[in-house]
């Protein structure tokens, strides 16, 4: 059996990955920082024990219809896999993952720690039904990330790309550490797009006469600090922390899926806020237009679309 990928401790690095968008023909990206220690891809069923690369190339095989959010499932999941292989902690007793979704970053959770207790975390019922549906012999809560607490501490505070959802991160981050037991880990992730093209033209589409007086909640739905600003909030707290950066750059088909990988995320507030469909289509279709000019095709007619994101573990003391 493979052994878990064990990283040596950074303060910070940064590296590029580079994914191909709707393989499932067994491609697998890897990185120095990331060994390629995958296997053939999977077809049924997840077995009772796998590595988290492993894990990785199986979810890549998987064939999942529980929401749009998971068009790009494999690409959302390899920064969850990035995480945990980060973190070093051998044998967690209790863990909770935060922002859960279908249940797809809980797997490889699981996948590293198979004896751990795991809980799966999400404010979304149609989320949590999706991965009660999939994993019915798993431990599922319906429950608001922002109010949500526990009596009994965890080994392993995690969340992958959820809390950029919640306001006051000074506040959030300090709550969530509260939470981790003697020993253990807060480990979160967190997208760092606030200067990406595509998000930058939705927010000037925004401005749009027809309808910006509709967008002001929109426009200040995300929460993204800088790599610093998590640093210092939890470092006082921390006995260690690992503060890091990485930018997939995600092979797509064409720019318009770009938009579709963004449609279900980042793009939802504003179409949320929208009264009827005709204005949702002529939104998109702006979107679509000026996502075409920013993300220029390659020679093989595809796009690389560049995604940075931040990553933060801090480790409490055996107090």
């Amino acid at each position: 059996m493979e052994p878990f990928i064990q990283p040596p401790a950074r303060q910070s690095y940064r590296s590029v990955l580079l994914f191909q968008s709707h393989s499932h023909a067994g491609f697998v990206p890897s990185s120095p920082d990331v060994p390629a220690a995958f296997i053939q891809c999977v077809e049924t069923g997840m077995p009772a024990m796998m590595t988290v690369p492993r894990f990785c190339n199986w979810f890549q095989a998987m064939a999942w219809n529980a929401a749009h959010y998971l068009k790009f499932g494999a690409e959302r999941t390899r920064p969850a896999c990035d995480l945990v292989d980060r973190i070093q902690i051998e044998s967690p007793r209790r863990i909770v993952d935060i922002g859960c979704g279908p249940g797809n970053s809980t797997q490889v959770l699981r996948a590293r720690w198979p004896e751990a207790e795991i809980v799966g975390l999400d404010n979304s019922a149609e989320m949590i039904e999706a991965a009660r549906e999939r994993y019915p012999e798993q431990e599922w809560l319906l429950a608001d990330a922002a109010t949500w607490s526990s009596a009994k501490p965890f080994d392993v505070v995690f969340s992958n790309a959820a809390l950029q959802w919640l306001p006051d991160h000074a506040a959030l981050a300090a709550r969530l550490f509260d939470l981790v037991a003697p020993s253990g880990a807060l480990a979160i992730q967190i997208p760092s797009y606030s200067r990406l093209p595509v998000r930058m033209h939705i927010h000037e589409i925004s401005e749009d006469a027809a309808w910006s007086h509709r967008m002001a909640a929109a426009r200040s739905m995300l929460t993204m600090e800088s790599p610093e600003f998590y640093y210092d909030v939890l470092a006082p707290r921390a006995e260690r922390m690992d503060v890091w950066e990485t930018e997939y750059f995600h092979v797509m088909p064409d720019a318009g899926a770009i938009v579709d990988w963004i449609s279900s995320t980042g793009l939802r507030p504003f179409l949320d806020a929208l009264e009827h469909d005709v204005d949702r289509e002529r939104f998109v279709d702006m979107l679509r237009a000026r996502v075409a000019d920013s993300y220029r095709k390659r020679r093989d007619g595809r796009v690389l679309f560049p995604f940075r994101r931040l990553f933060v573990i801090a480790y409490r003391g055996d107090l």
